[in-house]
C-alpha cells in the first residue's frame, strides 16, 4: 500500500530511500535526522520490506506529522536490494540516496548538501554522482573513524573521472558516499538482485559508466552504524553468507566494461574496486575452512577470466590480487593480511 502524495509543480531535489525490515527501535533516529532541515524540496520514501514489527507503525507516525515528504510503500519481503528496486521506481527527486533504516544523516551535512544539489539542479547539465565523506559510528566506541576522499579528488568543483587521482591500497566509494542523479540510474537499468545480501557492492558499481560528472563535498554526512548484533557485516556473518559475496562478484565482474570504452580513469578505478571485491569474497571463502570453498575460489578466477582475460590480467596484476592468490604458507599468511585490510576498508566488526 502506498500512502497518497499531492502533486507538485516540481520534482523534489533529493529523495532518500529507506529500506526497512523490522526496523521500529531505529527508524525515529534515521526519519529525525532525514527531516532535520524543514523543507519543501525533499521527499523521504520508507519502504518497509515485510516488517514483522512496528515499522510501518512509526513511518505512519512520521507521514502524519510530514504529509507532504514522508511517504511509506509496504510489501512482501524482497530482501535489500528489493527494497532499494522499490524506492528507485517511486522516487521522484531529482537525485537519489540510500538510507538504511539503522543509519543517519548529519543534519549541518543535510544543509550544505541540499543547497549544492539545489545549484545543481538549476544548471543545464546537472553533475551525475555526489560525494561526501562518511562516519564509522561503531557502538561502544568513543573515538569514531571519518573516511573522507580528500586524496583523491578535490572538493568543490565539478570533476570527471580522469581529474581523479589513484585510490589507496583499501579505497573505494561505498554506497553510503554516494549521491546519484536519479535519471543517471534509470540510464544504467540499475536493478539489485531480491533477495540477495552485499548488493551495496552493485549498487556503488554498475552505474558508473553512466556517471560523466563528480562532485565531491568533504563533509562528515552519512553516520554508518556498526557493531550491532546481528548486522550483515560481522565476520561470522559473511562467512556464513560467503556464497551470496560471490553471486555478487559475479555481477560485478558482468557490469566491468572493457577497456577503452569508457574513460582510463574510470577503467581504472572500476578495477581497483572490483580487485578489492575479489580480495574480499576470496578471504571469506578461505575463512570458511571448506574445501568445497577453496574450490569456489578458484572457479572466481576462472570465470572472471572467462568474462574478459585482459580484465582478469589487471584485476591480477593489483598488488592485493597478487598476494591474495599467493599458494602455500605464505599464501595463508596473505590471507591473515588480506582480511584485515577488507576489515579496515569495510568496518566487519
Amino acid at each position: 500500500m502506498t500512502a497518497d502524495r499531492p502533486a507538485s509543480t516540481s520534482p523534489p531535489v533529493l529523495t532518500f530511500i529507506v529500506p526497512a525490515y523490522n526496523m521500529a527501535k531505529h527508524l525515529p533516529t534515521c526519519l529525525d535526522s532525514l527531516l532535520s532541515r524543514e523543507c519543501d524540496d525533499l521527499e523521504v520514501i520508507v519502504v518497509d520490506d515485510g516488517s514483522t514489527d512496528a515499522t510501518a507503525q512509526v513511518v505512519q507516525s512520521y507521514q502524519a506529522r510530514h504529509p507532504h515528504t514522508v511517504r511509506l510503500i509496504s510489501q512482501t519481503n524482497k530482501g535489500h536490494g528489493g527494497a532499494v528496486n522499490t524506492g528507485l521506481a517511486a522516487a521522484r527527486g531529482r537525485y537519489v540516496k540510500v538510507v538504511d533504516a539503522d543509519d543517519w544523516v548529519d543534519p549541518t551535512s543535510l544543509g550544505l548538501v541540499l543547497d549544492q544539489l539545489r545549484d545543481q539542479s538549476r544548471r543545464t547539465n546537472p553533475v551525475d554522482m555526489v560525494v561526501t565523506n562518511y562516519v564509522y559510528e561503531k557502538e561502544g566506541r568513543k573515538h569514531k573513524r571519518v573516511i573522507n576522499f580528500r586524496s583523491v579528488m578535490n572538493p568543490g568543483r565539478v570533476l570527471d573521472w580522469n581529474h581523479l587521482r589513484r585510490f589507496g591500497l583499501a579505497q573505494y566509494m561505498i554506497m553510503h558516499a554516494l549521491i546519484l542523479r536519479t535519471e543517471v540510474l534509470r540510464q544504467a537499468h540499475t536493478r539489485l538482485p531480491e533477495h540477495t545480501y552485499y548488493v551495496d557492492f552493485i549498487y556503488s558499481y554498475q552505474p558508473l559508466p553512466w556517471v560523466h560528472t563528480l562532485l565531491y563535498l568533504d563533509t562528515n554526512f552519512y553516520r554508518y552504524h556498526t557493531g550491532r548484533q546481528g548486522q550483515s557485516v560481522q565476520t561470522s556473518i559473511m562467512i556464513a553468507r560467503v556464497s551470496q559475496l560471490l553471486l555478487v562478484n559475479g555481477l560485478m565482474a558482468d557490469s566491468t566494461p572493457d577497456p577503452g570504452t569508457v574513460p582510463r580513469g574510470l577503467y581504472r578505478y572500476m578495477i581497483h574496486y572490483l580487485s578489492i571485491n575479489c580480495v574480499v569474497t576470496s578471504v571469506f571463502l578461505i575463512l570458511s575452512r571448506k574445501p568445497s570453498n577453496y574450490r569456489n575460489k578458484d572457479m572466481l578466477w576462472r570465470r572472471l577470466e572467462h568474462r574478459s582475460p585482459v580484465i582478469a590480467s589487471d584485476v591480477r596484476s593489483t598488488l592485493l590480487c597478487r598476494i591474495i592468490n599467493m599458494p602455500g604458507r605464505p599464501g595463508r599468511l596473505a590471507i591473515r593480511l588480506g582480511y584485515k585490510v577488507a576489515d579496515a576498508a569495510m568496518g566487519f566488526n
